[in-house]
């Protein structure tokens, strides 16, 4: 198939190697080390599949920490994902989470999910807070 004649070819156009998905954590923090295009998703796809949440979360720490606002958000999904599947998080992911806006997948699932004796106070606040406006009617 022919590109369309209108396309610019002088244009520089960045080409992503897509990352094949691997069960192993370590290649997943080379992804991060060396910070390719796919690492978030990579971080999200062991969220996904990845039989043990404490080889997943510092993994998504990592992301929830990075500089690139992309990889910290993929990272609030994978945090998400894995408090829908394994009804945990550590104390590191609630602390960067904190930095995040609320309202987000991750405060979601986790007080869906994760027993709420285990969620942060901050997070409680967020819920009870947004509960309360509902039950009064007031929008945020």
């Amino acid at each position: 198939m022919e590109p369309p004649e209108d396309l610019d070819r002088d244009r520089p156009r960045r080409v992503y190697q897509p990352l094949d998905w691997s069960p192993d954590p370590a290649e997943v923090d080379a992804a991060l080390d060396r910070g390719a295009p796919g690492a978030g998703v990579a971080v999200i796809a062991l969220a996904l599949h990845h039989p043990d949440p404490h080889k997943v979360l510092p993994r998504v720490a990592r992301a929830l920490a990075a500089a690139d606002p992309n990889l910290r958000r993929q990272g609030v999904v994978a945090l998400a994902h894995t408090a829908r599947l394994h009804r945990t998080a550590d104390r590191r992911c609630l602390d960067l989470l904190r930095a995040h806006p609320r309202g987000n997948e991750a405060d979601d699932d986790l007080w869906t999910y994760v027993p709420r004796h285990r969620l942060p106070a901050w997070l409680w606040r967020h819920h009870i807070a947004a509960a309360v406006r509902g039950r009064l009617g007031w929008t945020a």
